[in-house]
C-alpha cells in the first residue's frame, strides 16, 4: 500500500474516474481534478465509501492559471503531488476539412497544452522529492490515426512523443513519464461524440473493427473484449511455449486457406520445429497434383496456351480456372491464333460456350473419353514415337506389364493397343454419354498438333471423384503422346515456371511427422489431410493445444462443417483457437483470439505463379507503409503505417516467436533475430534486403545497372523477370562437375550417395532434403548426361513403380476408376442425380471474396441448375424449391431450368450460402442471418432468418444493399469423402432431388454428424494404408509441404 498523492485531471468521469478508483484502492490520495465538479464529487464519494481519502479540485486544464491554482490547493490538502495522470480530453468526430482553427486550437489546448500545463506545474516538487510518476492518457488515434479524427490524432502524437522526451530529460532523477493508449472505449464522452456527430456510430464501428478481440463468453456466444496486441502475443506465445517445453510440439497446427509469401511460414514451422503445416489444398487439388506428380514429379501444369495448336480443357477454366485471368487471356489469344478450344464439362459453362468442340460427359467417366483419345492416337500413328523412346520409362511397362514381349521398343505401340483394347470409340461413347465420332475428330485434331497440346485440369473431375487423380494421369497421358511436354505451345511442368527463393535465414527441418495431417493410411496423398481433422479428434487420435486458422474458414469451406463446429466449440479438443483473419467469418466466430491480418496491399509477400512460359518473382508491398515512405516518413513496422491495428503476418511470426522463445533456451528466438543488430528483432527490411541480394538469380546484377539495391529495384518494380529458357528443362545437359562423387546405376540415372535416391539409412539423409524428388543430378539419355525429370526413374513414368510397390499395383498405369457417383449406379426413377458443387462462376471464384461488395452484387444467387426434363420427371417448376438429399441430410435451394446441363446431373456453384449468427455482428456483404439448434434426434439445423439487408455503417453504400439472397451453405451436407489414394475430397454428391417438403424454406440445411462420422470411417476403410517401403511413411521422392528431415519417415520410429 502507498500512501502518496496523486493527481488525475478528467477523474470526474470514464476512464479517469476508474483511475481514481484504481488508485485509491491501492492507497493513495486522490486529487480529483475535473471542470465538471458534480461528476468530481461522485467520484470522491464513491472513493470514500471504499474507504479512500479524495478531494474535488475544479480544474480547466486549458487555462494555465487555473491548472497552477488546482495543483497548489491539492498539495495542501493531501501533500506533495507524487503521481499524475493526465487523462483530460476532449473531441468531435469531423472530416478535418469541416474544422476550422478555432476548432484546432481547442483540441490542442485541451487534449496537448493540457498535459504539457500539468507536467510543468507538477515536476519541479517531483524532483526536488527525487520521486514521481506522470502517466499521460494518450489514445490509438495518436499511434495509428483514426478517421475523422485527424486534429485530436496529432493532438495525441504529440502527447507521445512529449512523454518519451520528458522521459528522457527526467530519467536519472528518480522520475518516470509514460504514456497509456486506449482504443475506443465506452466513457460519456464517447457518448457525447457519437451523439453530436450524427454518424457517430459508424464511425465507431470503424475505430473499433479492425483490433484484436478475445473470447469471454463460451465459443460461439459472440462475447468479446478487445485486447492489446501485447496481450495476444503474451498470451498465445506464453502457451505454445509451455506446449513445447513439454514435449508437445504436435498441439501445435497451423492452418491455411491461401498462403501470402511462398515461403517465409516454412521458416517460422522450422524455426518451432513442428510439423504443424496444414492446408486446403484437399478440398481443392490433391485429386490432379497426384496424377500429375505420378508421371513427372511436378504436381502441376503450366501450359503455354497462347502458342498452342490444341487447347483441351476439363473444367471451365476460361472463366474460373486458376490463375484465371492470365490463363483466359491466353486461352483466347492461343484461340484467335488458329488453336482448336476442346472442353469437357457438363455444364454449357462460358469455356463450352467458347469451345470448338463440347463434351458434356457423365461425370467421373473423363478417364475413360480421355484413353480412347489415347489409343486412337496411337492406332492412327500420330504420336510422337521418338520423343515417348527417348523421355518415357517404356522399358519398364514392358517388363512389368508385358514380359512376354522382346523389350524392344516396336512393341510398345501394340501393347499399348492390347492394353487400351477396350477403350474403342465407341465403349466411350456409351461410358461417357457423348458423340462417338466427335471423339474420333478430337482425336484427329490433337494428332495434328503433335508437340502443340496444351492442356489443364484442376479441380472438376479431378477434385470431385474417387480415383479424381487419375483424369488428370490420363490427361497428362495425352501430352506425352503427342511430345507436348515443356514445349513452345505444350504443357510445362510448373516448377519450371515458377520461382521460390531460399529463404536467407534457413534453419534446419523438423524431425517429427504429424500424423493427424499425415495419417499412415494415406501414404500418397498429397498435401494434409485436412478435411478429416475433426474426425480424427473426434476418435481420440490426439488433442491440439494452439490451432491457427489464417485466412481461413473451414466450417464453411469444407464439407461437414457441423462436425467441425463440434469441435471448434469443445476446448477438450481445441484448446485455444487463434483466427488470423481480416474480416469476420463463421470459424471466427469460434475461436478464442480474433487477429487482425492485413490483406495483400498490407503486408510483404514474395510470390510467384506459373502463368506463362516463364519464371518471375514478384513483392507485394503494405501499400499505405510504402506511399508514406515515399514521402518521407520512416516506419519500423508496418502496422505503425496500416488502419487500426491490422498487422502484417511476417512481423506477427517474428514477436510471436520472441514471446515463444523469451530467453532463447529453445533455439527459436535466434532465427528471428536482426543480424545487424543483435539482441533486436528481426525487420523485414533486413529480411529482404538479404533475401533479395542472395536467393534470386539475375536480380543483383539488374539492380546494379540501375544503380540500385536488389531491394530498392524490388520496391520500385515489384517484380523480376528471371533470365533463362523454360522450353524443355528437362534436356538441358548436366555438367560433368554436377556429377562428382554420383555413380551411374543400371538404369542409367545418376545416383549421388547420401540423397533419398541412395542412402544405407536414413541418418545419412542430412538436412534438407529436396522439395521434389530424391536428389539424382542426371539420368544417361543416350550417352548424355540429362537433367531429366524429379521422379524415381528421372524420365516420365507412364508405369509407376511407386503405385506397385505402395499397394496399387492396378493402378500403375493410366487407367478408369469408376467414381462414387457413377452414372449407371443411379437409381434416376427414385429422384437419384448426380450433384455437382465444384463449379465455379467468373465474379466469386474464392470463399474470400464475400466481403467485396461489387461481386456480391452482381453474383448473389447459386440457383440449382436443372434440365427441363429433369423438372418435369421431378414435379420441380420453374424457380420452384427443391429438397436436395444427401447421405447426411439435406438442404434446400431454388430451381433454375435450362438446357445448359446435362440431363441426370444437377450444378450449384460453390460461391454462396455465408451466414453470421448475430443481427448486428460479423455483418458481410455476403452472410445472411442465421440461427443454429439441434432437434429432438441430435440433427443440426441452420435455418435462414432472412438474407441480406441494407444496414448503417461507416461505409454508406451498405444502405444501399438491394439484394436479400444469399444462397444455402451446402457443403454442410457433404460428408467427408477422402480418396484413398490422393486424399482429396470427392465432391461430386449422389443425391435425391425432389420438391421441397412441408416446412421446408429456403436455405434450409439438417445434418446428422453421427452419420457423418460412419461414413468417414467408411472411406477411411477404402485405404491401404503404409508403412511401406523400408518401413517409411511416404516415399521420399515425392513432394511435400514443409518436408522433414529423413528421419522423420521411418513409421515407429
Amino acid at each position: 500500500m502507498s500512501e502518496r498523492t496523486a493527481l488525475v485531471t478528467g477523474g470526474g468521469r470514464g476512464i479517469g474516474r476508474a483511475i481514481c478508483q484504481g488508485l485509491a484502492a491501492d492507497g493513495r490520495r486522490i486529487a480529483i481534478a475535473d471542470l465538471r465538479v458534480s461528476d468530481a464529487q461522485d467520484t470522491r464519494r464513491l472513493i470514500e465509501e471504499a474507504g479512500g481519502t479524495a478531494c474535488v479540485i475544479e480544474m480547466d486544464v486549458s487555462d494555465s492559471a487555473a491548472v497552477k491554482a488546482g495543483i497548489d490547493s491539492a498539495a495542501s490538502q493531501l501533500g506533495p503531488i507524487e503521481v499524475l495522470v493526465n487523462c483530460a480530453g476532449w473531441d468531435e468526430l469531423k472530416p478535418f476539412l469541416a474544422t476550422d482553427e478555432a476548432f484546432w486550437d481547442r483540441i490542442i489546448e485541451i487534449n496537448y497544452k493540457g498535459a504539457l500545463r500539468t507536467v510543468h506545474a507538477c515536476l519541479p516538487a517531483m524532483q526536488e522529492a527525487g520521486w514521481g510518476r506522470i502517466i499521460n492518457i494518450g489514445s490509438d488515434a495518436g499511434r495509428v490515426g483514426s478517421s475523422f479524427e485527424a486534429v485530436y490524432s496529432g493532438a495525441k502524437g504529440g502527447v507521445i512523443a512529449f512523454t518519451k522526451t520528458i522521459a528522457r530529460e527526467v530519467a536519472r532523477k528518480g522520475i518516470t513519464a509514460n504514456t497509456v493508449c486506449p482504443g475506443p472505449t465506452a466513457t460519456p464522452l464517447l457518448d457525447e461524440i457519437v451523439e453530436a456527430s450524427g454518424d457517430g456510430d459508424k464511425i465507431i464501428g470503424a475505430m473499433s473493427r479492425a483490433v484484436p478481440m478475445k473470447r469471454v463468453g463460451e465459443r460461439g456466444e459472440g462475447l468479446w473484449e478487445r485486447i492489446s496486441w501485447d496481450q495476444a502475443l503474451e498470451d498465445i506465445g506464453g502457451r505454445i511455449g509451455q506446449a513445447f517445453r513439454e514435449d508437445r510440439h504436435h498441439e501445435v497446427m497451423y492452418h491455411v486457406g491461401r498462403m501470402g509469401d511462398d515461403s517465409y511460414m516454412e521458416r517460422v514451422l522450422h524455426s518451432w520445429g513442428i510439423d504443424g503445416h496444414n492446408s486446403h489444398t484437399n478440398i481443392c487439388s490433391s485429386g490432379a497434383r497426384v496424377g500429375y506428380a505420378s508421371w513427372m514429379g511436378f504436381d502441376r501444369p503450366s501450359a503455354d496456351f497462347a502458342n498452342a495448336k490444341v487447347i483441351f480443357l476439363i473444367s471451365s477454366h476460361l472463366e474460373a480456372g486458376h490463375y484465371f485471368n492470365p490463363h483466359a487471356q491466353r486461352i483466347i489469344e492461343g484461340q484467335q491464333n488458329g488453336a482448336t478450344v476442346i472442353c469437357v464439362d457438363p455444364r454449357l459453362s462460358n469455356t463450352a460456350s467458347k469451345a470448338d468442340h463440347w463434351f458434356s460427359a457423365w461425370p467421373g467417366t473423363e478417364a475413360f473419353l480421355l484413353l480412347a483419345i489415347a489409343r486412337l492416337l496411337v492406332e492412327n500413328e500420330t504420336w510422337d514415337r521418338t520423343f515417348f523412346e527417348r523421355w518415357v520409362n517404356w522399358e519398364t511397362f514392358l517388363r512389368e506389364a508385358r514380359p512376354d514381349l522382346d523389350p524392344v521398343f516396336n512393341n510398345v505401340g501394340p501393347a499399348l493397343l492390347d492394353h487400351y483394347a477396350d477403350y474403342t470409340p465407341a465403349a466411350a461413347a456409351r461410358m461417357c454419354g457423348v458423340d462417338e465420332d466427335r471423339i474420333r475428330t478430337v482425336a484427329d485434331v490433337i494428332g495434328d498438333g503433335l508437340g502443340a497440346f496444351a492442356s489443364h485440369t484442376w479441380r472438376a473431375s479431378s477434385a470431385g471423384n474417387e480415383g479424381g487423380w487419375m483424369v488428370a494421369r490420363c490427361l497428362q497421358f495425352l501430352n506425352v503422346l503427342t511430345g507436348s511436354v515443356g514445349t513452345e505451345g505444350g504443357t510445362n511442368a510448373n516448377g519450371w515456371n515458377k520461382f521460390i527463393p531460399v529463404t536467407p535465414v534457413h534453419p534446419e527441418p523438423q524431425d517429427r511427422w504429424n500424423e493427424l495431417q499425415w495419417p499412415i493410411e494415406y501414404p500418397l496423398s498429397h498435401h494434409e489431410l485436412s478435411i478429416l481433422l475433426p474426425h480424427f479428434l473426434k476418435a481420440g487420435r490426439a488433442t491440439l493445444d494452439t490451432y491457427f486458422t489464417r485466412v481461413y474458414n473451414p466450417l464453411w469451406t469444407n464439407p461437414d462443417g457441423f462436425t467441425w463446429m463440434e469441435v471448434l466449440r469443445d476446448p477438450e479438443k481445441i484448446g485455444c483457437h487463434v483466427a488470423l483473419t481480416p474480416t469476420w467469418n463463421e470459424s471466427a466466430w469460434f475461436a478464442d483470439y480474433v487477429l487482425p491480418m492485413g490483406v495483400a496491399s498490407e503486408r510483404h509477400d514474395v510470390s510467384s505463379f506459373e502463368t506463362h512460359n516463364g519464371r518471375w518473382i514478384g513483392f507485394r508491398q503494405p501499400v499505405a507503409r510504402r506511399h508514406r515512405e515515399l514521402d518521407g516518413e520512416v516506419f519500423e513496422r508496418t502496422y505503425e503505417a496500416n488502419p487500426g491495428e491490422v498487422w502484417e503476418e511476417q512481423e506477427f511470426w517474428i514477436d510471436l516467436s520472441w514471446r515463444i522463445d523469451p530467453d532463447g533456451s529453445l533455439g527459436i528466438r535466434s532465427q528471428f533475430e536482426s543480424w545487424e543488430n543483435p539482441g533486436t528483432p528481426l525487420t523485414l527490411d533486413e529480411y529482404y534486403t538479404m533475401l533479395f541480394d542472395g536467393s534470386v538469380p539475375g536480380l543483383p546484377a539488374a539492380a546494379e545497372a540501375e544503380g540500385l539495391t536488389p531491394l530498392e529495384y524490388m520496391r520500385r518494380k515489384g517484380s523480376f523477370a528471371l533470365p533463362g529458357d523454360q522450353v524443355k528443362v528437362y534436356e538441358r545437359d548436366v555438367p560433368e562437375a554436377d556429377l562428382v562423387g554420383a555413380d551411374r546405376d543400371e538404369n542409367g540415372v545418376w545416383r549421388r550417395p547420401g540423397t533419398a535416391g541412395s542412402y544405407q539409412s536414413l541418418e545419412d539423409i542430412v538436412g534438407h532434403m529436396p522439395f521434389i524428388g530424391d536428389g539424382s543430378p542426371a539420368v544417361d539419355i543416350n550417352g548424355q548426361a540429362k537433367l531429366g525429370f524429379p521422379t524415381p526413374s528421372k524420365k516420365l513414368e507412364f508405369f509407376s513403380e511407386t503405385m506397385r510397390d505402395w499397394g496399387w499395383p492396378e493402378y500403375t498405369l493410366p487407367a478408369f476408376i469408376r467414381s462414387q457417383v457413377h452414372w449407371e449406379d443411379l437409381d434416376l426413377s427414385a429422384g437419384e442425380r448426380i450433384l455437382v458443387p465444384t463449379f465455379r462462376i467468373p465474379t466469386l471464384i474464392h470463399t474470400r471474396s464475400a466481403n467485396s461488395q461489387w461481386l456480391n452484387e452482381i453474383s448473389h444467387r447459386h440457383p440449382l441448375w436443372l434440365h427441363p426434363s429433369d423438372a418435369e420427371k421431378l414435379g420441380i417448376e420453374e424457380n420452384g424449391l427443391v429438397r436436395i438429399t444427401t447421405r447426411t441430410g439435406h438442404f434446400v435451394i431454388s430451381a433454375w431450368r435450362t438446357e445448359g446441363i446435362r440431363p441426370g446431373v444437377v450444378a450449384a456453384s460453390h460461391h454462396m450460402g455465408r451466414w453470421r449468427l448475430e443481427e448486428e455482428a460479423a455483418r458481410s456483404w455476403g452472410a445472411g442471418k442465421a440461427s443454429i439448434d439441434q432437434d429432438d434426434d441430435g440433427r443440426w439445423r441452420l435455418r435462414r432468418e432472412h438474407g441480406q439487408e441494407p444496414y448503417g455503417s461507416d461505409d454508406p453504400d451498405t444502405e444501399l444493399i438491394w439484394w436479400t439472397d444469399t444462397g444455402v451453405h451446402q457443403n454442410l451436407t457433404f460428408p467427408v469423402q477422402p480418396d484413398p489414394i490422393s486424399g482429396m475430397h470427392c465432391w461430386l454428391q449422389r443425391v435425391t432431388v425432389a420438391p421441397a417438403e412441408a416446412g421446408d424454406a429456403y436455405g434450409d440445411v439438417v445434418v446428422d454428424t453421427e452419420v457423418s462420422h460412419r461414413i468417414f470411417e467408411e472411406w477411411l476403410a477404402k485405404t491401404r494404408p503404409g508403412p511401406g517401403p523400408g518401413g517409411l511413411r511416404r516415399p521420399l521422392w515425392m513432394a511435400r509441404p514443409f518436408k522433414p528431415k529423413a528421419t522423420a519417415y521411418g513409421y515407429g520410429d
